[in-house]
């Protein structure tokens, strides 16, 4: 079997974390338990979830000309990630500020810095799109690139992912050109005017697993009992492993995705996180 080719087009960050016993109120000033700064960014995540998990996988992005840029591409080379179509442009790279608390929650400042300014596709761009066998997604950089990288996808045979975060109303051409489209429960409610138009519809339910929508059926999947320290990325890693069985064995691409996904959680660290394809395939044959 071929390996699944993979081109995200995305967000790229430096994630700067911060661990604290609890998050704390308006105004008030708490000492934290530890800090680290990792590579970040939903684009990016789920990039090297994908190749993790067997996927070649392309970038096309954009890094600022600052020290963060240089750590982002070679973390993405690092974990296999073709970085030939990550851009570097003039200015900061993108930073998100994220908290954990001790019961494994997080929140997120995200500031996009270089991710606004991919805001058109090369001639390069286009053809790495058209070749690929999957094109994913996500909403961190602008939605008119992303329309355009989807609308080309489509035409060209591509099925096209899409992890709709942040949420934000989706423009019709883009949902148009959707094949797949992964949420969470809360992103679920708040599109619940065009879930219904994609042919496949993936809502993942944290601890509870993920269901897979396909007209009047829906499947589930449930996720395999861990103990989390991190929530953290644990939807990219979903959504990297997702797309790349879903080339692979459509019928336990969800169940694949749910495994690397609750594994996620076991790790602290967005980027250091997804499971290897390995490692997945040890706890499902343990399940079994």
């Amino acid at each position: 079997m071929s390996t699944p080719r993979i081109v995200v087009v995305g967000s790229i960050n430096m994630d700067l974390t911060t661990s604290v016993a609890r998050f704390p109120a308006p105004g008030e000033t708490l000492l934290g338990t530890a800090f680290a700064t990792a590579a970040g960014g939903k684009g990016s995540n789920q990039a090297i979830a994908a190749a993790k998990a067997g996927g070649d996988v392309s970038f096309i992005g954009a890094v600022g000309d600052d020290g963060f840029g240089t750590q982002l591409r070679e973390t993405l080379q690092g974990a296999g990630v073709d970085t030939a179509l990550l851009r570097s442009v003039d200015g900061p790279s993108g930073v998100a500020a994220i908290t954990v608390s001790e019961d494994a929650e997080n929140n997120i400042i995200v500031v996009p810095g270089a991710n606004s300014s991919i805001t058109s596709l090369t001639e390069a761009d286009l053809d790495a799109i058209s070749r690929a066998d999957i094109l994913l997604c996500q909403l961190e950089i602008p939605v008119e690139t992303v329309t355009a990288a989807a609308e080309h996808a489509h035409a060209n045979g591509t099925t096209v992912i899409l992890n709709p975060s942040p949420v934000q109303e989706l423009p019709a051409p883009l949902i148009d050109a959707v094949d797949i489209l992964i949420v969470n429960q809360t992103e679920s409610e708040q599109l619940a005017a065009v879930t219904g138009r994609v042919a496949y519809l993936v809502t993942t339910l944290g601890a509870g697993g993920a269901d897979l929508k396909t007209g009047d059926e829906t499947v589930h999947a449930d996720s395999p009992a861990v103990t989390p320290v991190d929530t953290t990325g644990a939807g990219d890693a979903f959504t990297g492993a997702f797309a790349v069985e879903w080339v692979q064995d459509q019928d336990r691409a969800l169940q694949f995705a749910a495994t690397a996904g609750s594994l996620a959680t076991t790790v602290r660290g967005a980027s250091v996180s997804s499971p290897t394809r390995a490692v997945i395939e040890k706890v499902l044959k343990r399940q079994a």
